[in-house]
């Protein structure tokens, strides 16, 4: 009889024994405009867990973008999304917003009103970010990318690529064309926990080809 296979549990919110620098973010994330998936996390020796107040920037309930981190991503100390509501006027002779300091200036808070957003900055599923990546409003990231470590990220990542520098630029794909075809059209991120843990080798260190193609 083959051995029970278990996976651990994607509810928890400090997953690794012995201590707590490592932390599931759908366990610690709050509001209608921020999501993670399953086993997506952060790692951060200093309260990862705060990592909604010091990682994302700028994310104010009114302006309406979204932050969505898909399942099973890594996020390194220091990662750090940028949100719209960081944006300032740019269409007069200066971006400095009077208004939020009160005074009369207050007067002028009609001038804040549809400030300049790029939209929601979406995270695929599978993505790694290293050290103090920066990520940038709007910034769609594709499955399987790898962000380099202090990367600012401004464009959009194809799916499998990996970046950086800053501006971050494509250093090169994880795959060819092919291959990175054939693990977008199995999505193994989507598959049941059971068959994915019975699956962690060839995930992990064998060939593609080794992967099952349907759920």
């Amino acid at each position: 009889m083959p051995p029970i296979m278990r996976a651990p549990s994607s509810e928890s919110r400090f997953p690794l024994p012995h201590t707590n620098r490592v932390v599931f973010l759908k366990s610690i994330l709050s509001g209608s405009t921020i999501s993670a998936g399953d086993y997506s996390y952060y790692d951060d020796p200093d309260r990862p867990e705060d990592f909604q107040k010091n990682n994302v920037l700028h994310h104010y309930e009114q302006m309406g973008d979204r932050l969505e981190i898909g399942k099973f991503c890594a996020l390194a100390t220091g990662t750090k999304f940028i949100m719209n509501g960081a944006n300032h006027r740019m269409d007069g002779p200066s971006t400095f917003p009077f208004p939020i300091f009160g005074g009369s200036w207050a007067d002028h808070m009609d001038l804040l009103q549809n400030l300049p957003s790029q939209g929601d900055t979406i995270v695929g599923n599978d993505v790694w970010f290293g050290f103090n990546a920066l990520i940038m409003p709007g910034v769609k990231v594709g499955h399987g990318a790898i962000i380099a470590a202090g990367s600012v990220v401004c464009k959009d990542v194809p799916p499998y690529a990996i970046v950086g520098g800053n501006p971050a630029t494509i250093l090169k794909y994880r795959f060819d064309p092919d291959a990175i075809a054939h693990l977008l059209e199995i999505a193994w991120w989507d598959w049941p926990i059971e068959k994915i843990t019975a699956n962690i080798h060839a995930l992990m260190a064998g060939n593609i080809k080794e992967l099952p193609n349907s759920p």
